[in-house]
């Protein structure tokens, strides 16, 4: 979501800089323009970053009864896929 967002705060940013020629006193539109376009880019970046370290995790518990001793057995395995092995 976050870099929907970034890409939204940017695109917007650019308009407002590039596209919107309008003059008011109070208001300059280019520099705000100039900031949602920083803030886009930063957003953007840190949501790229965010996805990359994203890990998953996948546990498994199995309970049995061992036939010869008559004991019950739990095995826990946890596994992890890292898809930042290629980055």
């Amino acid at each position: 979501m976050s870099i929907g967002a970034g890409i939204a705060l940017f695109a917007i940013g650019a308009i407002l800089a590039f596209a919107v020629n309008i003059e008011l006193e109070y208001l300059n539109l280019d520099m705000i323009g100039y900031i949602l376009m920083g803030a886009g880019a930063v957003i953007f970046f840190i949501g790229i970053i965010l996805m990359a370290r994203r890990r998953s995790a996948e546990t498994v518990t199995r309970t049995a009864v061992d036939p010869v001793a008559g004991e019950r057995v739990t095995r826990s395995t946890t596994s992890s896929t890292d898809d930042t092995a290629g980055l």
